[in-house]
């Protein structure tokens, strides 16, 4: 397996939130000696989501999450304030769905 898939998806995920919200500020925040890069985040008028990059999958948490619909069932099955979506190599991303959420994510931010 290579490592490379989790580039191109943490590029995917980019890709789309920009698309869903053209104004999102992307950050790197929590940088330490395992991760020096840091984990990025994306806001709008408070914190959309985090991307954190780990062996076999790449995880999406929607800081506000639980109030979120999720039609397609995107996240994974929890309750609380936090939700998040974990990508596998052979998993393909629903991009509108995944728009979906992050619009409704600013929409609660702006509410």
């Amino acid at each position: 397996m290579s490592s490379d898939w989790r580039v191109a998806r943490v590029d995917e995920i980019r890709s789309l939130i920009n698309k869903a919200a053209p104004d999102v500020v992307e950050e790197a925040k929590w940088k330490k000696a395992s991760n020096p890069d840091g984990v990025p985040t994306f806001s709008l008028d408070g914190l959309i989501c985090t991307v954190e990059t780990y062996k076999a999958k790449v995880k999406v948490t929607f800081a506000k999450g639980g109030s979120l619909p999720d039609p397609a069932g995107l996240f994974l099955p929890a309750t609380g304030v936090r939700r998040a979506i974990d990508t596998e190599e052979a998993d393909v991303l629903d991009a509108d769905a995944f728009v979906a959420l992050v619009q409704a994510a600013v929409a609660l931010n702006q509410g």
